[in-house]
C-alpha cells in the first residue's frame, strides 16, 4: 500500500455495504484499505476482505480488536449497527482518529456523536448519495415555497434485511421539511394509522414504511395540495452510490479540525 494513499479502516466489512466500501478501495487513487473489522462472533474473522468481496487478496484479514487496529489506519468508516458504532468512536476518539458514520437509527444516542466530534471530526449522515443530499435541499426549496398549504407525506422503501425504520433517510427528510415549516419532528411525525384515526391534523408530516425484496433503498416524500401534488422521488439501485459518497467523506475529512459534519459539508451545499 502506498504510504501516499489515507489508511482506511471499514467497521461492517463482511456486511453488504462493507464488501461494497472494499471493491471500491482496491482501485481508488488516494485511499487505501488497512483494516477490515466485524463483530467478535463473526464467522468471516481472519478472512481477506478482498477475497471477500468477491475479488482479489487485499492482505487486509478480518479482525474485531479495533484497539489493536488503532495504529493501522487515518479514518474509519462504520456501517454497522448504533451500540457498535459509538463503541468504535469512543475508541477513535481517544486515539484522534477520523470517523466517518453511515449507521443509522440512534435515536437520542445521536449526542454521543455530537460529544466526540468536539474532539475529532466526524462526518455523520444517514445517506452518503449525492442525490439524496441533492433532494434534501429540494426538499427544503420546496417547503418554503409550498408552505402550510399542503400536506407532507414520506414513504420509504428498503430491503427485507434492513432492521430500523422508519430509515435514516426518511427521517432526515422528515426533519429537514418540519425545519422549513417551523414545526418539531419530534412532536408532528405520525408514523402509523390504523382504524377509525379521524380527519388529519394538518400540522403532522406521515411516514410509509416498507420492507421487502431486495429493494436497495426508495424514498418519496409527497406534498398533497387541493387539485395538484408535488412529489419528490430518489430511487437506489446499488449500494455504490453510498460507498462512494462515503468514500469521499473519508477524503474529504483530512483537511478538516474537530467538528459534526455532514454530506451537505462534504458535496458544498450548504448555503
Amino acid at each position: 500500500m502506498s504510504q501516499s494513499k489515507t489508511r482506511v479502516a471499514i467497521a461492517g466489512a463482511g456486511g453488504r455495504m462493507g464488501r461494497t466500501l472494499v471493491t471500491l478501495l482496491a482501485e481508488h487513487t488516494t485511499l487505501a484499505l488497512s483494516v477490515a473489522l466485524e463483530h467478535p462472533q463473526s464467522p468471516l474473522l481472519g478472512t481477506d476482505a478482498g477475497m471477500l468481496a468477491g475479488g482479489k487478496s487485499a492482505g487486509v484479514p478480518l479482525t474485531a480488536d479495533l484497539a489493536a487496529a488503532l495504529p493501522h489506519f487515518d479514518v474509519l468508516i462504520d456501517f454497522t449497527i448504533p451500540e457498535s458504532t459509538l463503541a468504535n468512536l469512543a475508541l477513535c476518539r481517544g486515539a484522534g482518529k477520523r470517523v466517518v458514520i453511515g449507521t443509522t437509527g440512534f435515536g437520542d444516542a445521536v449526542a454521543q456523536i455530537r460529544a466526540a466530534a468536539a474532539d475529532i471530526p466526524v462526518v455523520f449522515a444517514p445517506n452518503m448519495s449525492v442525490g439524496v443530499n441533492l433532494c434534501f435541499k429540494l426538499l427544503e426549496l420546496a417547503a418554503r415555497t409550498l408552505g402550510d398549504e399542503f400536506d407532507v407525506e414520506i414513504i420509504e422503501a428498503h430491503h427485507r434485511h434492513k432492521i430500523d425504520a422508519p430509515s435514516g433517510t426518511a427521517v432526515r427528510m422528515g426533519e429537514v421539511v418540519a425545519e422549513a415549516l417551523g414545526r418539531d419532528l419530534k412532536t408532528c411525525a405520525v408514523y402509523g394509522r390504523e382504524g377509525r384515526t379521524g380527519a388529519r391534523d394538518r400540522q403532522t408530516i406521515g411516514f410509509e414504511t416498507i420492507r421487502g425484496g431486495d429493494i436497495v433503498g426508495d424514498h418519496t416524500v409527497l406534498f398533497a395540495g387541493i387539485g395538484e401534488r408535488v412529489e419528490i422521488t430518489h430511487k437506489a439501485s446499488d449500494r455504490a452510490t453510498f460507498a462512494a459518497g462515503a468514500l469521499r467523506a473519508a477524503g474529504w475529512l483530512a483537511e478538516r479540525p474537530a467538528g459534526l459534519y455532514d454530506m451537505q459539508d462534504v458535496l458544498g451545499l450548504r448555503d
